[in-house]
Parts: structure tokens; sequence; C-alpha cells
């Protein structure tokens, strides 16, 4: 490579890992925490869920007691399991009834508790663990101004990735194995961000690549539209298998009603292992109802073996059939294993919690990016104005991000001490106490400091976190170990060891500054 290429390369490295480097830390810390999103929310309210990836229902009994509010009579009815918890959403169609009043024949969305049958609206059941998991993609701010930042940031790591890659790829295997801690701070930096950068270059490069399709694809999708299919959105989603088949509607009612348990049942026996996370009514109680079952294979496996049986409920008859045991097709395997590897969710614990430790070494990397480039520019030839701004930036920098931590782990106390906290309550307070934290942190102006104390309070808080618990729900440890509540237990155990490693962090720090000081 000449030099000049290797200049290029290296510059737009570096000004496309600053100019996203505050957003690209704030998707990789949220997004760390989000790959336990449901552990979180079965831990803020106190849940189990015994068995993961279905819905654990007695359908007949709801839906007649769905009947008795409602008239379901023509209405497309889902049933959908989002996230391992006890709540499932339900989604009712307007009714095709043309004899009911506006009001009544209105569609609605709400959670439906598979345990005791309750049901709240998405404002009222909204919890820390998906304030989270939200926040990594900026779904906080407008729609789609949030999603469409989170994925050119998205796009921009991955360009900042490859870039990188290609300007250390001559010394990337020598350089690896190098760590200079006695030389200058550029220096440790350096080999540090190097070192940590390569070591979690396949989970970033995986996350900025699935990440930049899930936040951008609508802005792929548009062209494509217009330039395959005429501008017909309806009909690239058909292709793509976004949408639901249509049935026409009879306005028949059937003579006897149909057992969606039995259905549910049918599909279970005809692939072992299969577990159903949706069922979609079309047109309930008519004679063109039809009811499809959808769900997946479990990930040991088949990591994506979708499908689904679609029933003519009035003859008694299977319709169509997507067998998930058979070859999957290409489509299928772009959209499922896309999803699989940005989730991480088809390794269990084991898989996540690597997940986790890779996403907040990107973390790391991201800080270390950083602060290279100030040290590369605190040279005495350079101007006071310019070395003071450049401090200044800096500061602002990991003020703001290293803020995060301990603001978390309040949050975590919170949910428990106000529960249920709300989104209201739950957006006030992070957002206001995020933002002072960090002013209390710039206005220091040491980012020793800065570094230290953002630690050590938010390890201090983190250890905290199961005593709050085990006041304010009695689940404490040994309570949630004998009663099998694993979700609730691994959060208590997750905060402890997290907290315990922050601490041992700060004791190193202590002892270099003793060092330095006695030097």
């Amino acid at each position: 490579m000449s030099k000049r290429t290797y200049n290029i390369l290296f510059h737009l490295h570096t000004v496309s890992g600053i100019v996203i480097s505050v957003a690209l830390y704030v998707i990789f810390f949220t997004g760390s925490f989000a790959f336990f999103r449901d552990e979180i929310v079965n831990w803020e309210r106190g849940h189990n869920v015994e068995v993961a990836e279905e819905i654990q229902l007695d359908f007949d009994d709801t839906f007649k007691q769905m009947s008795n509010e409602k008239s379901l009579f023509s209405r497309d009815i889902e049933l959908k399991h989002y996230y391992n918890e006890q709540n499932i959403g339900v989604s009712l169609g307007a009714s095709k009834d043309t004899l009911l009043s506006k009001e009544k024949a209105a569609r609605s969305f709400y959670y439906l508790n598979t345990k005791d049958k309750s049901t709240t609206n998405y404002v009222s059941s909204y919890s820390l663990g998906e304030f989270l998991y939200r926040l990594h993609f900026f779904a906080q701010l407008p729609h789609p101004f949030g999603y469409y930042l989170s994925g050119f940031v998205a796009f921009f790591f991955l360009f900042a990735l490859i870039t990188g890659i290609i300007v250390h790829w001559d010394k990337i295997i020598s350089n690896f194995y190098v760590f200079r801690p006695m030389t200058k701070l550029k220096t440790v930096w350096t080999d540090a961000h190097t070192a940590l950068g390569v070591i979690g270059f396949p989970f970033q490069f995986v996350y900025a690549v699935t990440g930049t399709f899930f936040m951008l694809k609508v802005l792929l999708i548009a062209p494509t539209a217009l330039a395959l299919y005429d501008g017909d959105d309806n009909k690239l989603y058909e292709d793509l298998e976004y949408t639901h088949a249509e049935f026409e509607f009879q306005n028949s009612p059937l003579e006897k009603p149909v057992s969606i348990n039995a259905l549910v049942q049918q599909v279970k026996d005809n692939w072992e292992g299969f577990k159903v996370n949706e069922v979609h009514i079309f047109n309930y109680g008519d004679t063109g109802m039809h009811v499809s079952v959808s769900g997946n294979l479990d990930y040991k496996d088949k990591i994506n073996g979708y499908g689904y049986t679609i029933f003519n409920a009035a003859e008694n008859s299977i319709y169509s059939v997507k067998d998930p045991t058979k070859k999957t097709s290409y489509l299928d395997a772009v959209k499922g294993i896309f999803y699989r590897l940005h989730l991480g969710d088809y390794g269990g614990y084991g898989l996540r919690i690597i997940s986790f430790v890779l996403g907040l070494i990107g973390c790391f990397v991201i800080l270390s990016g950083v602060l290279i480039w100030l040290t590369a520019r605190n040279k005495k030839n350079k101007p006071p104005k310019k070395k003071k701004f450049n401090e200044a930036v800096v500061r602002y920098y990991l003020a703001i991000c290293l803020s995060l931590y301990p603001i978390t782990a309040l949050s975590f106390v919170l949910v428990q001490v106000i529960n249920p906290a709300g989104m209201s309550l739950l957006y006030k307070f992070y957002f206001i106490g995020w933002l002072l934290i960090s002013i209390f942190f710039i206005i220091k102006k040491d980012n020793y400091f800065t570094n230290k104390y953002t630690l050590l309070l938010g390890s201090l808080i983190g250890l905290a976190i199961p005593l709050v618990n085990g006041f304010c729900t009695g689940n404490w440890i040994w309570v949630s170990y004998a009663n099998g509540y694993d979700q609730i237990l691994f959060i208590d155990i997750f905060w402890i060891i997290l907290s315990l490693l922050g601490l041992l962090i700060v004791g190193k720090l202590n002892e270099t500054e003793k060092k330095t000081k006695a030097d």
C-alpha cells in the first residue's frame, strides 16, 4: 500500500470513528444490556417464564373471555409472542360486521398476561428492559429519525471497521501480541485499541452489518419498490413475506366453534420441538375463517426453522403449509439469520454473556480510539487554543459516555422502589439524571476522575441492586434459587459480578495512582 493511500484510509478511519463515537458508544453500551432485555423485564415485574420462545396459553378459554367483553365475529385476530415474558401481544382488527357502531368495530391492541389474564397497553406496561432495548437504536427520538440515525451510525461504523483493518493489515498479527504499558500514553492506548479491536472485529462487523440492514432497510426497499414494482410497496412486502395472506369475509357465522387449542396441538404434534409463537385468525367465527399457526423449531435443532400451517376452519382442512424441517429458502435464510445473529438468542445464556462482554469491549475500543485522537494532538507545537478545544471535546465525550453506567444502575434501583415506574417517570429519571451526572463530570474537568468515579459509583449502586430487589419484592437470591426464578436470579448475580469487576478495576486504578505519585 502506498503511503498516500495509507494516509487517506487512516484519516478516513479516524474521522468516521470520531464523528459517530458518542452515538456508537450509546448503541454498544445499551445494546449490551439489551441482550438481557427479557430477564430485566421479568426481574422488574417479579415474573418467571418456564418455557422460552413459545405462547403458553389456553386459547379456547382466552377467546371465550375476550368474546364476553367485545364482539370478535369477523375480526382478524393476532396473538403474538414477542419476547420471553408473561405478556403476549393481542391485535384485534377492525370488525367487518356492518351492524356494529364505529366505536365497537374499531381495531385495538393490548398486552395479555398469560398467567392472570390481565391486560395492559404499551405505555402502562413499559419497562426498563424495553427502554434500554429501544435506546440502543434511538427509538426514543421521533420516528423515523432515531431509526435512521442508528442505521447511519452502524453504516459508518462498518466503514470505520473496514478501513481500520486495512490500515493495520500489514502489522495486524505482530501488533496483536504487543502491549507496552510503560511507554508513552499514546502507545498504551494504541496497543489496547489494536488488540481489542482485532478480538472484537468479527462481533462488531456482524452487528454493523445487521444493524445497518434493520435500521435502513426501508431506504433500501424504497428504490426496489419503485424500480421493480412500479411503486407498489404492498406487492413487494408480499413477496418478501412480511404480510399475511388475505381471505374473503363470507358474512355467514360458523355452525359450531373451532377449537384453536386442537389446531395448535396438531401443529406441534406434526413437528417435534416446534414452538408456537404466533396464532393469527382471519374472519373469526365466519365461514371464511382461517387459522394460521406459526413458530420455530428449537434453535438447538435448527437455527432457522420457521414454519406455519394455515387451516380452513369451515372445512376442517389444511389450506397451506410451510414445513420448518425442510431446506430453508434463501429469503428465509437472510431474514432469519440476520435476526438470530443480531439478537444472539440462539445459544442460550452462554452466547449472550459472551456477546455482552464483546459489547463492552466495543465500548473500550471506542473510548481508546478517542483518547488516541486526543494524545496524538496534544503536542507542544500545537496552539494552546486548539489543544484546549481538543481537550474539551474529549472531556465532554467521556463525561457523556461514562455517565451511562451509574445512571443505568440507578434506574434498576428506581424500577424496584417505584413499581411500576411507568414510561414518563423512567424517561425523566434516566435522561435528566444522565444529563446531571454528565454536567458534574464536565465541570470537574478531570478525565481520570471521570473514569474512576463513574466506575466506582456505578459499581457501588450495582451491588445494592440485589439488596433493593430483596427488600422490595422478597425475591432474595436464595429465594429465587429455591423457587427456580431463573431470570430474576440471573439479573441479581449479573449485577454482583459486574460490580465486583468494576471495583476490582477501581482498585487497580488506585494502585497505579499511588505508584505514579511515589515516582
